[in-house]
């Protein structure tokens, strides 16, 4: 399904595939915990006006499917999801403090990967047949 958002000044579809574990990859997001945490991943993009398509929390990790904004930077967008949601878990639920003693309820890093219908040869295609009769089409520099 393809679909596209309109900003101030662009039309866009921008989704990304996100994946991130727990520290120790320990088996800590069930119950209370795994519903909380959704509840703070949906805040936090509600807030940055970012759409979950589908989501997965497991016992030991998070499965993003999102779409993004133009503007923002995934890497922001996860060190707010990753920043603000462990502070608050470890605040709520008690046993978490007796997992994690330090604020560091995920491991360091996550994977992210941009997600689309496109393939990178339909844009190489797409770029040389673009305006064949126009000078410029090219986008090469003449000697």
């Amino acid at each position: 399904m393809q679909y596209y958002k309109r900003g101030s000044h662009t039309i866009h579809d921008c989704t990304y595939h996100l994946v991130w574990i727990t520290k120790y990859r320990y088996l800590v997001l069930v119950g209370n915990i795994a519903l909380r945490l959704r509840a703070l991943i949906r805040e936090i993009c509600e807030k940055e006006e970012v759409e979950i398509i589908r989501g997965n929390i497991g016992r030991d990790h998070v499965h993003l499917y999102i779409s993004a904004p133009p503007y923002i930077m995934i890497s922001r967008l996860v060190q707010f999801m990753k920043g603000k949601s462990p502070r608050k878990l470890q605040q709520e639920f008690r046993e978490l403090k007796h997992k994690y003693w330090g604020k560091h309820l995920w491991a360091i890093g996550y994977f992210v990967r941009t997600t689309g219908n496109v393939t990178d040869r339909q844009v190489k295609e797409y770029i040389e047949n673009q305006g064949k009769d126009d000078h410029f089409g090219d986008f090469q520099v003449q000697s």
